[in-house]
């Protein structure tokens, strides 16, 4: 549990320092304002992809004991490597596109990469999800009988 929070304090940490430098970047570099580049989306795929989605996990956590799930911790590592790769190349396409350099098709692809490892995370989180939810007891209900000569007494 505390490795989730971990992970969720740092994403929002590295989402909000994001929207700084992009701020910063482009008006040091002369960048037309509402000019599009990905610098302007690492902002908002860190604080939701990372501070919210893990902030969401956690109380799954708390409610379901996913960790329980052999299948939780590669969910953790695929997600936070796929969610790390694809910032990144955000990040480095969008440098480019304010210096007005030419990206490459090796950006897309490593970036490609970060979006299977994502959705290969979702998978897993969906997967130790299901083994939990269906593994947990329920609790037996009070026989009516009792509950009735209680209330009467």
């Amino acid at each position: 549990m505390r490795r989730l929070f971990s992970a969720a304090f740092a994403y929002m940490l590295v989402g909000v320092a994001s929207g700084l430098f992009y701020r910063e970047f482009t008006k040091m570099n002369d960048f037309p304002e509402g000019e599009a580049t990905q610098l302007g989306l690492v902002h908002t795929h860190l604080l939701t992809l990372g501070f919210v989605v893990l902030l969401i996990v956690l109380l799954l956590e708390k409610a379901f004991a996913l960790s329980e799930s052999r299948l939780f911790s590669w969910f953790f590592w695929l997600y936070n490597a796929g969610l790390v790769l694809t910032s990144a190349m955000m990040v480095w396409h969008g440098c480019l596109t304010v210096l007005g350099q030419e990206s490459s098709s090796m950006i897309a692809g490593i970036a490609g990469m970060g979006h299977i490892l994502l959705s290969a995370g979702m998978v897993l989180l969906l997967l130790a999800l299901r083994t939990r939810l269906f593994a947990a007891v329920p609790a037996t209900p009070a026989a009516p009988a009792a509950s009735a000569s209680v209330s009467a007494g």
